[in-house]
């Protein structure tokens, strides 16, 4: 009998700098999904990947002194990395610049244009570049702010190829009415109707000539393939469409589930199946949009400096306990604020005091009171009773919570198991038992506390695999996890009476939780200094080859210059400020702390300039600052700004500033 199909996807990352905390959420959320499956017997294939191409990575690899694929390159491979780190169980990480892929994408656009579901027109209206959107005057928000980043957006005219998506609002409502489970969770589906269906649809740009760092239109190579035809196609070229080899993509399409931000809802819930009745493909079965982990209730960005990366949490406490706070800390499809000391107190409460101690304490006992031998059952009573009913309910509690992706739900009910373990020892206090010599009564309560930890350690599984398989290894059991075997008490396929447990250090130490904060933001600080190091020196490696370049030449006249227009420079603010205070860094030898007053405004900026000057040196002088750089954390302080020097052929370095003396604040151009 061949098992049922089950295929599911996270987003296709737009990795436009290394993933934090965030991203990971999906990506964990996604690989339990399929574990539990597994487990339930089913044939899982699992899709994630990243979305390489559009304007905003080309600026990156741009700023960074690299051609975009150089650039995507490694943090694709920091990506993969961290994925193995935290033993992601993927069967496909597909990449939009993957050749199948690009060759894919171009039928598709073909077969869309030849249907005459695609047709060339000028596109002119504000566009976001982070976000990589067109919007109306009507969408925009405080004027010309983007509606979903909040940025300021600018306006763009071009030729472009327009899919139609307006004649789909129709067909996308209907979707909607008879698959009620389609967009979840309830609320996402009122937001697109409200807020995007119910006023009609307008015509979706998916071209774009303004730059080239996309896959090429086939028949008209000046336009590259926008990112909504690129980016969402992955789901259907990680199978193998539109290649020689389908049987993937017959086999598992239509998607079980598609596991998305709520942020690009709209893309997988409107244009991703209008884009698929277009091309007569089965639909996916259902699009989950969880919310945000934030940052102290705010998001987290790099420039807010409140960035928190997974790989030092994994390497502190392990990957289960940070999977398991991911799944327990959060309800999934709702915003959830990360704080360390939330964290580390989860930790404390739910994997120590609970589980830790329930495995510590039934395994201690055993070793103490049956010479390390689980006992056989003998003299039952009715305490025992209501811990067989809940142990053998929980797995189909799961179930339930699990097909509605409410994996905190899930692992609640798996806990109220432990702690009703761990009252289970308080009521039937086996050291009094032992001191009383009632062993046969002893047994049984050692035996049933085993059984309890035999059916916890699978209910676990899909979620903390490695603390599963511990627990299955302190109780001597060496079958594999079955999950109908967490549905029977004493499962006649696992027997545990008479095995021999094997003692081990806790699994869960409890935490000082002041001193690992301390601990964790060092790591966490120590992870984003090594990162911005390493773009720094990638960045002087690329300068110095192009300055050698340069120097091959006879003739400087030839060299060739990137010049920029006016409308670049127009973009720098620079601005006159007053050191008004100036301090050594406490954590770096070579940067200044300089506080600037800017007008009625008062900054702190990091400079590396203290080989030439001194603290006292600066205080009260003028300086020439850029004001509307992108804030940035350097050693832990966060510098908005940057001020300007010169530096001749020797190395000599003289801060910038004016002739005559003016008022700080005042504009330079």
């Amino acid at each position: 009998m061949s098992k049922p199909k089950y295929y599911l996807t996270t987003p296709i990352y737009y990795p436009s700098d290394n993933l934090h905390i965030g991203h990971t959420y999906t990506t964990v959320a996604a690989d339990s999904i399929k574990r539990f499956k597994k487990l339930q017997g089913y044939d899982v294939f699992f899709t994630t990947g990243s979305d390489e191409h559009g304007q905003k990575i080309a600026n990156k690899a741009k700023e960074n002194n690299v051609k975009p694929k150089e650039y995507i390159d490694g943090i694709v491979a920091n990506i993969k990395e961290l994925w193995k780190m935290l033993e992601i169980d993927y069967d496909c990480f597909i990449r939009s610049t993957d050749e199948h892929h690009e060759k894919a994408v171009q039928k598709i656009f073909t077969k869309l244009y030849e249907k005459g579901e695609i047709y060339k027109s000028v596109y002119n209206g504000h566009y976001c570049t982070p976000c990589e959107s067109f919007w109306t005057e009507a969408q925009l928000v405080d004027g010309d702010k983007c509606p979903d980043c909040g940025r300021p957006t600018h306006i763009e005219e071009e030729e472009a190829y327009f899919f139609k998506l307006s004649n789909y609002r129709d067909r996308l409502l209907k979707l909607y009415e008879e698959n009620p489970d389609f967009i979840q969770p309830e609320s996402r589906k009122n937001e697109m109707i409200n807020n995007f269906l119910k006023d009609g649809l307008e015509d979706l740009c998916v071209s774009r000539t303004t730059f080239d760092w996309g896959v090429k239109v086939p028949f008209d190579e000046k336009h590259v393939v926008y990112v909504w035809i690129d980016a969402l196609s992955c789901y259907l070229t990680a199978l193998g469409y539109g290649t020689e080899n389908e049987e993937n993509f017959k086999k598992y399409w239509p998607a079980d589930v598609h596991l998305v931000g709520k942020e690009i809802v709209r893309f997988h819930t409107i244009i991703w199946p209008a884009l698929l009745m277009a091309l007569d493909l089965p639909l996916p079965k259902k699009v989950f949009g969880h919310g945000w982990i934030l940052f102290d209730d705010d998001k987290m960005s790099k420039s807010k400096g409140n960035v928190i990366y997974p790989e030092p949490i994994i390497e502190l406490y392990g990957i289960d306990a940070f999977k398991y706070f991911l799944l327990r800390e959060f309800t999934f499809g709702q915003d959830g604020s990360f704080t360390r000391e939330k964290f580390l107190h989860r930790l404390n409460s739910d994997l120590a005091n609970d589980l830790g101690n329930l495995v510590s304490r039934t395994i201690s006992m055993v070793e103490k009171y049956s010479d390390g031998i689980i006992p056989t059952p003998k003299v039952e009573e009715d305490v025992d009773a209501s811990l067989k009913e809940m142990a053998v309910s929980v797995a189909g509690k799961v179930e339930e919570l699990m097909d509605k992706l409410n994996f905190s739900g899930a692992l609640e009910e798996i806990w109220k198991l432990i702690r009703r373990s761990n009252k289970y020892v308080d009521e039937t206090l086996p050291w009094i038992l032992a001191k009383e010599n009632k062993k046969e009564r002893l047994d049984t309560v050692l035996y049933n506390l085993s059984e309890a930890l035999r059916i916890v350690s699978i209910l676990i599984k899909p979620f903390m695999d490695k603390t599963s398989d511990e627990i299955r290894k302190q109780l001597g059991i060496e079958a594999q996890v079955n999950w109908n075997d967490a549905k029977i008490w004493n499962s006649t396929n696992i027997i545990i009476a008479g095995n021999k447990v094997v003692k081990a250090g806790i699994i869960f130490p409890r935490l000082d939780v002041e001193k690992e904060i301390v601990r964790l933001n060092e790591a966490n600080q120590k992870l984003i200094d090594s990162r911005t190091q390493s773009s720094s020196n990638n960045s002087q490696e690329v300068k110095k080859v192009e300055e050698n370049k340069a120097d091959v030449g006879t003739d400087s006249a030839s060299q060739e210059e990137e010049l920029i227009t006016i409308d670049d420079f127009a973009k720098i603010k620079f601005k006159l400020a007053k050191v008004i205070n100036c301090e050594n860094h406490p954590k770096a030898d070579k940067l200044l702390v300089l506080t600037l007053k800017v007008g009625e405004e008062t900054r702190t900026v990091v400079s590396g300039i203290k080989e030439f000057y001194s603290p006292e040196d600066l205080i009260g002088k003028n300086v020439v600052v850029v004001a509307n750089l992108k804030p940035v954390k350097l050693r832990g302080i966060e510098s908005k700004g940057m001020i300007l020097a010169a530096e001749d052929k020797n190395g000599k370095l003289s801060l910038l500033t004016t002739l005559e003396e003016l008022e700080d604040g005042a504009t330079i151009s």
